[in-house]
């Protein structure tokens, strides 16, 4: 029988894990959990040119998540030197192992048991994935973030999130997932799949995207929590002008003299506190959480391309309500050095990039690249 592994570490954590709420389907074998993504493909034909499209060589090590009753599986045991298949469920875990019992492929595959978001995965060449929707942002993250990522990953999406994996500057659907993504992999939109292929059908449309990560001199040379850091803020409005979200908005201009300071403190450079006035009146922004203008509207939350107030923002926006008495303006203090961090980020923006009138939601990578240089080189950091 094909090796069963369960993942230990993952065992006691599965209660907490993206897919702890059940909702289930009626299958005449057993229920499926659609709340889990467990919409399997039964469409042979969709199948084949998933795996034809991997290109897979005869020495491949396939990573396979979320293999369901194994339809995907046993079409790449036929190309591939060997399967590991991820799978919470272990009543999927049972059918996949028992669809190839017997037969020369059960050698190939081995099962793990376990939330792959919390794996630690071993070396593998390709992943191929009918991926469980609400781990999409996650999973290619994760394949990304390897040392050795794979050579191309074959993943199945919720139709609107492949379309932001993909989109450029200016279309409707670009957003920090767009701008991540394609900074650290060529992503192509390689199929559409009709959601009559599954069983049972989702509420959505699917899409297949060929995944490959910029390897060597192609991959960025920056650190990720910077960079990140970075766009978060772009983002937060991305049709406004970045003169906007940069310098309108007390939260943002608060944390970057955080960590401005922290900057100074670490490179013995003094901080001039002299007060010279009082600041001028700034809305403070009490909603729930600024949103990337493009609110997700699908049927699932697809984590990242809906922004909440990042973190560094809600404690600013806490510090201000709690100081002022829950006031919506409040006055305080202008030092020096608060004047010196909103004149560096005009620079930035006005003389450094040229970039203060733009949009986010119109700038490319190089854009990007050009503020956090400017940016890092005024002692400004993210991370």
């Amino acid at each position: 029988m094909g090796k069963l592994k369960s993942n230990k570490r993952n065992s006691a954590a599965a209660g907490s894990s993206p897919y702890s709420k059940a909702q289930t389907t009626t299958n005449n074998v057993f229920k499926f959990n659609t709340n889990v993504g467990q919409h399997i493909l039964k469409n042979p034909g969709v199948a084949e040119a998933i795996v034809a499209k991997a290109n897979l060589k005869p020495s491949d090590v396939v990573l396979e998540v979320g293999p369901g009753t194994g339809n995907l599986t046993v079409r790449i045991l036929e190309k591939a030197k060997r399967v590991i298949a991820v799978e919470l469920d272990p009543r999927m875990a049972a059918e996949v192992t028992k669809r190839v019992q017997g037969r020369p492929e059960q050698k190939k595959l081995e099962v793990l048991l376990g939330d792959v978001i919390k794996t630690e995965l071993p070396h593998f060449d390709v992943c191929i994935s009918n991926t469980p929707y609400q781990i999409s942002s996650p999973l290619v993250f994760k394949l990304l973030a390897l040392p050795n990522p794979p050579r191309t990953s074959i993943l199945m999406f919720q139709r609107e999130f492949a379309l932001r994996l993909t989109a450029r500057p200016g279309d409707a659907l670009y957003c920090r997932l767009s701008v991540n993504a394609q900074f650290w992999a060529k992503i192509t939109h390689i199929m559409k799949v009709g959601k009559n292929n599954f069983r049972p059908p989702p509420q959505v449309e699917s899409s297949v995207v060929r995944i490959e990560p910029k390897l060597g001199n192609e991959r960025p040379g920056v650190s990720w929590d910077e960079w990140d850091g970075m766009l978060r803020i772009c983002f937060v409005r991305k049709n406004k002008t970045l003169r906007a979200s940069w310098l309108g908005t007390k939260e943002v201009l608060s944390m970057v003299e955080r960590n401005y300071r922290v900057w100074c403190a670490m490179n013995n450079v003094a901080v001039d506190d002299t007060v010279v006035g009082e600041e001028e009146d700034m809305e403070v922004d009490e909603s729930p959480g600024f949103q990337e203008d493009d609110e997700w509207g699908g049927i699932m939350d697809v984590d990242e391309e809906v922004d909440e107030l990042p973190s560094f923002f809600k404690e600013e926006a806490e510090r201000i309500t709690k100081v002022n008495g829950n006031k919506t303006k409040s006055k305080k203090k202008k030092t020096r050095v608060a004047e010196l961090i909103r004149e560096k980020i005009r620079k930035v923006l006005e003389d450094d990039t040229e970039l203060a009138d733009q949009r986010a939601a119109k700038c490319d990578e190089n854009d990007f690249l050009r503020l956090l240089s400017a940016f890092n080189g005024e002692g400004i950091h993210f991370a």
